[in-house]
């Protein structure tokens, strides 16, 4: 009997699941408004899209002016009905340069961190 086959073909589909468990990461695909964007109107909120579901309980987003301090209205969440979607409501920003920063775990435990600007005009 000739193992050689079984062996082979073991290695092979283990070579294909094993790239898709060791990707466990969420990392943002999109957001609104966009990554370094300059806007004339006040966007009513802040959100990023990751390209993997995200555990609620775990993920975060503030938004903050130039001097740090914290403008959102405190209510960041994952979208109920879209959990790869982290939002944040604003109140009418004035112009200036905000920071949005976020905080997200992946349903894996997998955490990612990070941030941007975008400037109202």
């Amino acid at each position: 009997m000739n193992v050689r086959p079984a062996v082979t073909l073991c290695f092979l589909a283990l070579l294909l699941i094993l790239p898709r468990v060791s990707y466990g990461h969420a990392f943002p695909d999109h957001s609104i408004p966009r990554v370094g964007e300059t806007i004339s109107t006040p966007p009513v909120g802040a959100y990023i899209w990751f390209d993997g579901d995200i555990e609620p309980a775990f993920s975060k987003m503030t938004v903050q002016d130039r001097s740090g301090k914290q403008v959102d209205q405190g209510n960041s969440r994952v979208d109920p009905s879209n959990s790869v979607l982290l939002e944040v409501g604003l109140p009418a920003l004035p112009a200036g340069t905000y920071r949005v920063i976020w905080n997200v775990v992946a349903r894996d435990g997998h955490r990612t961190t990070g941030d941007y600007t975008f400037t109202i005009k």
